[in-house]
């Protein structure tokens, strides 16, 4: 099997993405900047090795992609790399050491879809910052695979979720106390008609897409797939849904953005006009004809699952 270096293997994705590795009986290096645990225990983790680089010092004094082309590994996944230069950086000192370079992209690279579900062929149109520069990469990235031969393979999770880390809920912002309202039986006001999209992914599916692609190289070198659930949820359908989860009959009311905005926290209403303003919906065809994706969950299946977590751990309001 083969050597393994994941950058950022102690997040959310990578607490189901090292451990497949391992099961897979790939020799696994962590490169992580602390020593923070993974989001839910594996007996995996006792055979992986960790290997500690801040990215952020390391790039400043280039010594970051000379380091991780040293580890020898034979596959390079990259979890968090956020600017052109940064990839850039890394590339150049890959080029001929790697047989595979996996980078996490994401859907906004699409920004706002003029067709859905968006497939992978369809224009990049990421605003803002993230977006923009997520573009920027893997625009880079599978150009030098084109030119070049670097093995570059792109992935692109949806608002990926699951014990460990709180779901986007139905207001389209990330504060958990909107499903407790909901299940206090309360009355939720959602933006304008509650018809933009959220399309959300489990984290251990977007593990399954990189075992795929690994698994799969010849044919998913080269190309973005999309990492999503097999079908995005508008809010509405969403907020309705969780008040039936918990047993109850959806009260909801609506009101236009400005008006909705108003009344709410300015940085969650911010967050929502993210959200909104995108309002994700892919197709993972390509992913399942390529190489053999088949997501576990789908979006409520998910969120369900991180909102039981949240209970759990405690994280709610009487």
């Amino acid at each position: 099997m083969a050597k393994v270096a994941i950058i950022g293997g102690s997040g959310h994705v990578g607490t189901y993405l090292v451990p497949r590795l391992v099961e897979a009986g790939h020799k696994v290096i962590n490169v992580t900047r602390g020593q923070r645990a993974p989001y839910q225990p594996n007996g995996a983790w006792k055979d992986v090795e960790t290997v500690l680089i801040d990215r952020d010092d390391t790039e400043r004094d280039g010594t970051f992609g000379p380091a991780i082309a040293a580890l020898n590994a034979d596959i390079v996944i990259d979890m968090i790399c956020f600017t052109l230069p940064s990839a850039q950086h890394l590339v150049a000192a890959l080029q001929g050491r790697v047989q595979h370079f996996l980078h996490c992209g994401t859907i906004w690279v699409y920004g706002h879809n003029t067709a859905i579900p968006a497939t992978e062929d369809q224009p990049l149109n990421g605003f803002g910052e993230y977006g923009s520069q997520k573009a920027a990469i893997e625009t880079f990235l599978l150009d030098e695979a084109r030119r070049t031969g670097f093995p570059a393979t792109v992935f692109r999770p949806g608002h990926i979720v699951g014990p460990g880390w709180a779901p986007l809920n139905p207001a389209g912002h990330f504060n958990p106390e909107v499903f407790w309202k909901i299940r206090r039986n309360e009355a939720l006001v959602l933006p304008n008609f509650g018809l933009e999209t959220v399309h959300h992914v489990h984290a251990d599916d977007v593990a399954q897409v990189v075992m795929r692609a690994i698994a799969t190289r010849a044919t998913a070198v080269g190309e973005a797939f999309n990492a999503v659930s097999p079908q995005a949820i508008n809010l509405r359908g969403y907020a309705e849904h969780m008040y039936r989860w918990f047993g109850h009959q959806p009260k909801l009311s609506y009101l236009p953005f400005e008006q909705w905005k108003a009344l709410q926290d300015a940085e969650e209403a911010q967050a929502t006009w993210e959200h909104l303003a995108r309002s994700p919906s892919h197709s993972i065809e390509k992913g399942q004809r390529l190489i053999g994706y088949q997501p576990r969950y789908s979006s409520l299946q998910a969120v369900e699952e991180s909102v039981r977590w949240l209970g759990a751990k405690g994280n709610t309001a009487t």
